[in-house]
């Protein structure tokens, strides 16, 4: 195939919808089209989101892109999909779904998780030997939070039997889209992880194990057959092609779900390279030639899309989220107090505030636990709060205290990465919404204390990862040639004269969560979990 100008339809579904791209195989991204999908909270902590409207706005915003004539349909090579992961969609037959896809937020799954996890010699919460067990075969275990596909799966079969007995598949939502466009029911050796059935050991075949299958009682026939990420899954189906304007036998890669697919387009690919995404929620990920578990702190190494390799999966809840908090909830929450008609640009003006205000935002310290947390501490009913106030502070220190808020809760899963990895890391990529913010890349250089590389484009991280995984796929790109084509905006150092103050409050900031936990624990311990609000 004649790699020169070939682009790659790109779809990264997220939990707000879909933003689909035309990139080139060298990351280019050309434009961008996003529609909205509304998620669909439920009384007990149900999160769901309709998969025809994922399928409608995916095909709307691909035809408005396409329809711009940007590249000759015949340039088009492939079609590469990334989405939300962890979630659940029951399909029969035809590939039509029974219900709601049941998304990440839901944790109605914990009470199912609780009658799996039933045993006398417990670690971590865990029975012994199936903890042993899952460590051995997949490389971790279950969230006892519910919401891993494996819990919503137990959840159906409990709760919603009819619809357990008549699915045909459940299907993660990567997985759904590419059964839309190719007709083909499969997953990905990533994408199935979080069911937690799959024999991992060798991160090149993973094959799906009878005795977790049997543990955790779901049947082989409901879960759908393994391709890798970079396997051609099959050609667009015709009626889709027509509809879309491209050719029929454009391929639909195997693809993968965001985390991963931020692996790869952060240009962070190489071993103990490291990047930070900042959106809805946070992570910090890098590739290591290791498989390995660290479970007091919720998080380990497991197969990546590119074969041979592990990346290290380690989800924080509330980054970017928090911001979106702050605006709604306190600074534009639509009451009597509010007289504008329309918001300004709320982020470039908490921008600017932060950047305006000292370094420690005067002692006043913001907790992200809006929603718990899953790592390094795997807490639901642990909750955000602002302490040290006082009559001194204004709302600017409370906006810098937020951004530097979540900056300290990354350092805290920062240092466990790097125990995982025994080595710092010498920089991050960072990737994500949050990485748009010039103020917000210097604080997490100034709080890590580690050189941040401001990724140019960095919301299209996920997308471009899918194109870059379609190029491979193609034969047109290896992987040793992804970093040359990732443009870096900015690199930030850390400010030494910054390095007491951060060290002192990160401290207390871990020490707060000591001190609180118990007390959050008796508050929220029948809020089902910490899911029962909206994040």
């Amino acid at each position: 195939m004649k790699s020169r100008d070939k682009y790659i339809l790109a779809i990264d579904l997220g939990t707000s919808g879909p933003k689909t791209a035309l990139v080139s195989i060298y990351g280019e991204v050309l434009d961008s089209e996003f529609e909205g999908t509304p998620v669909i909270l439920l009384p007990g902590g149900g999160a769901e989101q309709d998969p025809e409207g994922w399928w409608m706005a995916i095909i709307s915003t691909a035809k408005k892109l396409l329809d711009k004539g940007l590249v000759p349909t015949e340039d088009i090579a492939a079609v590469s999909v990334t989405t939300q992961w962890s979630g659940t969609v029951a399909v029969d037959k035809d590939g039509r779904h029974l219900m709601n896809g049941i998304i990440w937020m839901d944790c109605r799954g914990s009470e199912a998780m609780k009658d799996l996890l039933k045993g006398l010699i417990k670690i971590e919460g865990y029975p012994l030997f199936k903890m042993m067990t899952w460590l051995k075969l997949t490389g971790g275990a279950p969230s006892q939070s519910g919401k891993d596909s494996i819990s919503h799966i137990l959840w159906l079969k409990k709760n919603c039997p009819e619809i357990y007995r008549n699915t045909y598949k459940f299907v993660d939502p990567k997985d759904y889209i590419n059964l839309r466009f190719t007709g083909k029911f499969a997953a990905t050796y990533d994408s199935i992880l979080l069911h937690w059935v799959t024999d991992n050991r060798d991160s090149s075949r993973i094959v799906y194990s009878d005795k977790l299958l049997k543990m955790a009682g779901i049947e082989r026939e409901k879960l759908p057959d393994l391709i890798q990420a970079m396997d051609i899954l099959g050609p667009l189906k015709k009626e889709v092609a027509a509809e879309l304007g491209l050719n029929p036998g454009t391929p639909v890669i195997g693809g993968t779900p965001d985390i991963p697919s931020a692996g790869v387009g952060s240009g962070a690919v190489r071993d103990y390279e490291g990047h930070l995404y900042i959106g809805t929620s946070s992570w910090i990920s890098a590739h290591v030639p290791f498989k390995k578990t660290d479970i007091s702190h919720g998080f380990g190494s497991f197969p990546s899309p590119i074969p041979g390799r592990y990346l290290i999966l380690s989800e924080q809840e509330c980054a970017g989220k928090c911001l979106t908090w702050l605006k709604d909830n306190v600074l534009y929450h639509k009451d009597e107090l509010l007289l504008e008609e329309k918001t300004p640009d709320i982020y470039k003006l908490m921008d600017s505030i932060a950047a305006k205000t000292p370094a420690g935002a005067k002692g006043v310290i913001f907790t992200p636990w809006l929603y718990g947390e899953r790592t390094p501490v795997e807490d639901p009913h642990i909750r955000a709060s602002l302490f040290n106030l006082s009559l001194e502070n204004t709302r600017e220190d409370i906006v810098r205290a937020v951004f530097e808020g979540v900056a300290f809760n990354t350092k805290w899963l920062l240092n466990s990465v790097e125990k995982f990895m025994r080595r710092p890391f010498e920089y991050l990529n960072f990737v994500g919404g949050g990485a748009n913010s010039d103020i917000w890349s210097q604080i997490f250089a100034d709080i890590l204390d580690r050189k941040i590389r401001q990724v140019k484009g960095p919301i299209y991280s996920n997308a471009r990862g899918a194109a870059f995984l379609a190029a491979i796929a193609l034969k047109v790109i290896t992987l040793e040639d992804i970093p040359q084509y990732i443009k870096i905006k900015a690199e930030y150092a850390p400010n030494p004269d910054h390095r007491k103050l951060y060290d002192n409050l990160f401290a207390e900031f871990t020490n707060h969560y000591k001190t609180q936990k118990k007390a959050c624990k008796r508050l929220n311990k029948d809020a089902n979990s910490g899911c029962a609000l909206e994040p």
